[in-house]
């Protein structure tokens, strides 16, 4: 009798507790916000806000309001589209909102990197040090030598105007790729004397092939930060990881020519720190995606928007000439490609707000803090809600502010001088007669602003300026409509197109 009633007991206590962790007993408290756990025990609206993030967010909000918690996966997740709210959630304190925690997770997942303590200050000093002032001079000196490489070497070849044709999206994810990660990770030492024009065939082919690789994997990431490989995908992505930890290993990177000091301090650091090789290797794959996984996407967009807009694409192309032509290196017929410093990247406001309008509608980045103590957050209208502790609060900018017609006015068309005035100084933003802080989040905020925004910039922006520069653009067909955006990679920084656009391009000298 004793046993069946212990057996009982403990079925019980089983029950319960499965309960409870399916969130069977989540009830709101006062001040929380309204709670939608949705008919799934446990899974909540995962299956819908991975189908589209974007349009269930929207539905919640009219459901709601601005901050609502819903269960998705096993976790509540507080979401906050007050814009006016942004700057208390990602100016508190770690101690009560954590960044790292998901963070940490994902790095885990999708590139096998287990960070230390020491990780994330190694990343900023090396990132403030060699991704802005000096150190962003000297990396884009590398870059534009990389573009010279890819882009600019067949103009010297004495080759005719001939149009040529490609996948608009592939090409210039495929240069923007390769010229960053050559400038990154180094270049191919010539063996012998006279053999520097073979060093750099070896770093065209074996740029090229590693951005093959990498754009399997790209395919791959959104379902595999999800967890949500089937076997055969899974698999894959194991294989993939492998080919970079070995062809990205420091051994090979430090057997390079011009290697970055934003790559090789870091490696050293980590080193110093007791970070085992192995684990510096999938360290090096980590940052390949993190510098190089949406500046190509993002590249591909900005392009598009200026082929699509004629009297656009006029005054950015008429400004880098302007450019060009003051530092003396003007554009025309039997010059020499032009050498783009960054000084000159420092007068472009009309390519710098194109860029930003092209982000304004592209970038999709989910700002997500673990919530380690209950939190209070107040409204712009007054209103103070607690958000528990063990929650995830969460901010999806696209939706709250980027896409938000009371702070841009007709959000979804692009206008390449949305951000400028025209004495060329930056534009301010107001809702409801109130100047705000956020108008376009791509970067992310506060403490996990992304660190290499002002390399990540300049190396579109070198693209752009050369391909504007060099080249005639235009698009096979001058009907082609804006292709639809993969909302797989909600979330992920860049979205992508869901088809490529054929375009085609000839010297314009």
């Amino acid at each position: 009798m004793v046993l069946w009633v212990i057996l009982l007991c403990t079925l019980v206590s089983s029950l319960l507790g499965g309960l409870y962790v399916l969130g069977v007993f989540r009830r709101q408290r006062p001040n929380e916000p309204p709670l939608d756990k949705g008919t799934i025990p446990w899974l909540g609206y995962l299956v819908e806000f991975r189908k589209d993030s974007s349009e269930f967010l929207k539905r919640m909000q009219r459901k709601h309001g601005d901050v609502f918690t819903v269960l998705i996966g096993g976790y509540y997740f507080t979401f906050v589209m007050d814009p006016f709210c942004f700057g208390t959630i990602v100016k508190e304190s770690r101690s009560k909102l954590d960044f790292r925690t998901n963070a940490a997770q994902l790095v885990v997942r999708v590139f096998g990197y287990k960070g230390t303590e020491a990780t994330q200050s190694i990343v900023h000093a090396s990132s403030t040090k060699h991704l802005m002032g000096d150190g962003l001079t000297a990396l884009t000196q590398a870059t534009m030598e990389s573009f010279r490489k890819l882009l600019l070497f067949s103009l010297s070849s004495g080759e005719k105007r001939v149009w040529q044709e490609e996948n608009l999206f592939h090409y210039c994810y495929n240069i923007v790729f390769r010229a960053g990660y050559l400038a990154l990770y180094g270049t191919e030492p010539p063996r012998g004397a006279g053999n520097k024009e073979k060093a750099e065939e070896q770093d065209r082919l074996h740029s090229n092939q590693l951005f093959q690789e990498f754009r399997k994997y790209d395919r791959l990431f959104p379902r595999l930060a999800f967890a949500l490989l089937p076997p055969r995908d899974k698999r894959e992505a194991e294989r993939l990881k492998r080919h970079f930890w070995n062809m990205l290993s420091v051994t090979k990177v430090w057997q390079k020519d011009n290697i970055s000091g934003w790559i090789s301090d870091q490696d050293q650091l980590l080193a110093e720190n007791g970070v085992p090789e192995y684990m510096r290797d999938r360290f090096m794959f980590m940052l390949l995606w993190a510098s190089q996984g949406n500046t190509g996407p993002t590249a591909f967009w900005l392009l598009l928007y200026l082929l699509k807009n004629p009297e656009g694409l006029k005054a950015v192309r008429d400004e880098v000439d302007k450019v060009s032509r003051e530092s003396g290196q003007e554009v025309k017929a039997g010059s020499p490609p032009v050498t783009i410093t960054r000084d000159m990247l420092n007068q472009t406001p009309l390519l710098d707000s194109a860029l930003e309008e092209t982000l304004r509608l592209v970038a999709a980045p989910m700002l997500v803090r673990a919530v380690l103590e209950d939190t209070c957050l107040r409204t712009s209208s007054g209103t103070e809600f607690t958000i528990r502790k063990g929650d995830r609060v969460a901010l999806f900018p696209h939706i709250s502010v980027q896409m938000n017609p009371e702070i841009h006015e007709e959000p979804h068309k692009f206008k390449y001088d949305r951000f400028v005035n025209p004495d060329g100084t930056r534009k301010d933003f107001y809702r409801n007669g109130k100047k705000l802080k956020f108008v376009n989040m791509p970067w992310g905020a506060g403490v996990s602003t992304c660190p290499g925004r002002f390399f990540a910039t300049a190396e579109m922006k070198l693209f752009v300026f050369l391909m504007l520069s060099h080249f005639d653009l235009e698009l096979v067909n001058e009907e082609e409509e804006i292709p639809g955006i993969d909302i797989s990679r909600w979330g992920f920084g860049t979205m992508q197109p869901v088809r490529d656009v054929r375009f085609r391009y000839r010297p314009r000298f």
